[in-house]
């Protein structure tokens, strides 16, 4: 096409495709290709803005490395994270959240009833629940990858001064579905402000704080895997996270339990808690894979 015009040519996009192109990725990129043309158009988009967004995603590459990822973080701020959450969250399920950018591979086995606490002197938290399938059944074996930040507000990959997997585990339901750790309270945090998109929150006149809140991957054989957050219903940012990762269904609260009452047995801090402790338990619900 030699006659290439900015009416036509999202169209002359479409005509240059092979016809053994994927068909989903033939979609997927004439759609993206429509909109961002459609995009230019309306804004009359100039050349130095149009260079000012070549150099912001070429920042956001240069700044991102195996611990960081900011293109996520990129994807967190705009909503775009949490849209794909929800088009794809069960009804009949725990809502998914976020992943969020800071997740590490290969945590260490927690038991039930393990501690991430470790040398923190803060208040321990307990957190307990049951992993159930859609029906309220439990589900033996199902396996949750827990993290969390530190009560500095930071996660063991921006921080050096913590171990590798410092608030974080992996441990596996018993028969009744059951897991159980003690932790200490998470706590409000800003994500990063440093780089790009630490740029764009400021340029739009937006806080980068997100609401306190444990992390969760839950796997078990034949149901679909669930990423999500459980978010306390007293923190200050419930109803603005930057991120947009809070759902109705997983706030909790916690229940502030009187010193002596931690249980005597079944917890590596049982015999070890002599005040007061804080308490969340929160069920998660997992759907069958295909539904």
């Amino acid at each position: 096409m030699r006659h290439v015009t900015k009416d036509n040519i999202t169209d002359v996009f479409m005509g240059y495709f092979g016809s053994d192109t994927d068909p989903r990725l033939k979609e997927i990129l004439k759609s993206l290709v429509t909109h961002l043309h459609a995009f230019a158009r309306e804004t009359n988009l100039t050349h130095d803005e149009w260079r000012k967004g070549i150099e912001f995603l070429e920042w956001a590459g240069n700044i991102s490395d195996e611990e960081r990822h900011e293109f996520v973080l990129l994807s967190d701020v705009l909503g775009l994270s949490s849209l794909v959450d929800m088009l794809h969250s069960s009804p009949e399920g725990t809502s998914s959240s976020v992943l969020g950018p800071f997740h590490i591979t290969g945590a260490p086995p927690l038991p039930i009833g393990g501690d991430l606490r470790k040398d923190f002197t803060e208040q321990v938290l307990l957190a307990e629940g049951r992993v159930l399938d859609p029906d309220g059944n439990p589900i033996e074996g199902a396996e949750l990858d827990i993290w969390q930040t530190a009560p500095n507000g930071m996660y063991s990959s921006q921080d050096p001064d913590q171990d590798t997997y410092s608030f974080h585990g992996i441990q596996t339901t018993d028969k009744d579905g059951r897991y159980a750790f003690t932790s200490v309270k998470p706590i409000s945090y800003t994500v990063p402000g440093d780089g790009p998109v630490g740029e764009i929150l400021r340029a739009s006149g937006r806080h980068p704080w997100r609401p306190s809140h444990l992390h969760y991957i839950v796997k078990a054989p034949g149901f679909r895997p669930l990423v999500t957050e459980i978010f306390p219903d007293d923190d200050p940012y419930l109803d603005e996270d930057t991120v947009f990762g809070v759902r109705d269904d997983l706030v909790m609260t916690y229940i502030e339990k009187p010193a002596g009452s931690f249980p005597a047995e079944g917890f590596e801090l049982s015999g070890k808690v002599d005040g007061p402790y804080l308490l969340a338990s929160f069920d998660l619900t997992l759907v069958p894979k295909g539904t």
